[in-house]
């Protein structure tokens, strides 16, 4: 069970706003936001080289939350500035050449498909997507099929930006470390609202950030590398901290997954990172998913009743990213009479997921994703401002 009272309490903007907008950028509890405050007052009074130093037990801690979170190991974890340089950081340690094949999905991010595309120029690698099921998720049979010896990368987005689509990451898992590929998981709207078991997922590689569904600050994020993968990945950049210089001619990578950072960072942003993991595991990922999913589909249900209006999900279990459209109504539109009301609401455009939009011919979405402290009653406030719309 979660209390819900507690956690409205450690979220004083909740208490003036119905803030549905964790896909964008969660609020912050006031755990994240202390932590943060009192190691920049504390950078104030001794500097910043004291302060890391003074508090160097606890920003090592970090990685010890952040490997819990994911059922991982503290040395397979690299902090970093977002989600996208931890899964660029990944994907441009791997080696590709002409005629190697990547497998991606319809709803991959825009981030990472133009990573792919600037490989595939440089190297003459190809880009395969994976076409969906019926219920619009990755088809993992024909996954299957398209194995074969040039397939170098598996490369997803667990939760597309686009909608509540949950993509099958165990079972792609599965499939990838049945054949020695190696496997990248962007994991960046699924971590903080779902239970993430990277050793379940079968997953060699995956990416986050801290600022969405997580509850983190903005400016952070963090890299999953596996072990055995990790020994054979040197970085694309590398600074003296990733691989300190050893000799005149030689440098030495770290061991650990630290060979993906650099040698200055935020630390307050860090110390609030490691406070909302904290957080979030206090209360429980289980229980997280369970509200954050009974809060989605309670929207759903409302936006169905609604005249006009086109729930955009894809998938057999949604997760907390509602996206529809509403006829005679922009998506921009709506966003600014709900923020006009007391209601945080986003939008996605579709060029984030191009494929996708594409193949579904989609406008812009309307996004609301709720988290845990919301309640139900902030879900009929959208649900009921949205029904004035249509009678408009």
């Amino acid at each position: 069970m979660i209390d819900i009272d507690r956690i409205r309490a450690d979220t004083p903007a909740a208490s003036r706003l119905a803030y549905l907008h964790n896909a964008g950028a969660a609020l912050m509890p006031t755990a994240v936001v202390a932590a943060m405050k009192q190691h920049i007052d504390l950078e104030s009074e001794i500097g910043g080289y004291a302060a890391a130093d003074r508090e160097a037990d606890r920003l090592d801690a970090v990685y010890g939350s952040v490997a819990r979170l994911l059922n991982a190991a503290p040395d397979e974890i690299a902090l970093v500035e977002n989600a996208t340089v931890a899964w660029q950081m990944a994907f441009y340690a791997l080696a590709f050449r002409e005629g190697d094949r990547i497998l991606t999905a319809e709803a991959e991010y825009a981030a990472n498909y133009v990573a792919f595309l600037q490989v595939a120029r440089r190297t003459g690698a190809i880009i395969d997507i994976v076409p969906s099921d019926a219920t619009g998720e990755l088809d993992v049979r024909a996954l299957e099929r398209m194995i074969d010896a040039r397939v170098k990368l598996i490369a997803i987005t667990w939760v597309p930006t686009n909608g509540g689509l949950v993509n099958p990451a165990a079972a792609i898992g599965k499939i990838a470390r049945a054949h020695g590929i190696p496997y990248l998981l962007d994991a960046c709207q699924a971590v903080g609202q779902m239970e993430v078991d990277v050793e379940a997922i079968r997953c060699d590689m995956l990416s986050a950030t801290g600022r969405k569904f997580l509850r983190g600050p903005r400016g952070t994020g963090f890299l999953y590398v596996r072990g055995p993968l990790l020994q054979r990945l040197e970085p694309p950049m590398i600074d003296h901290f990733a691989a300190p210089w050893v000799a005149r001619d030689e440098y030495r990578l770290r061991d650990d997954a630290r060979r993906f950072e650099t040698w200055e960072n935020n630390y307050a942003a860090r110390l609030g990172l490691g406070a909302a993991v904290d957080y979030a595991l206090d209360i429980g990922l289980g229980p997280i998913e369970q509200r954050c999913r009974m809060l989605a589909d309670r929207l759903r249900a409302g936006l169905a009743s609604i005249r006009g209006v086109e729930i955009r999900d894809l998938g057999r279990t949604p997760g907390a990213i509602v996206s529809f459209t509403m006829e005679e109504h922009d998506a921009d539109a709506i966003v600014r009479s709900a923020a006009a009301a007391g209601i945080t609401i986003g939008a996605s455009d579709p060029a984030s997921t191009r494929i996708d939009a594409e193949i579904r011919a989609l406008p812009p979405v309307v996004r609301a994703s709720p988290h845990c402290y919301n309640t139900e009653a902030e879900i009929d406030r959208l649900i009921d401002h949205l029904t004035g719309l249509a009678r408009r």
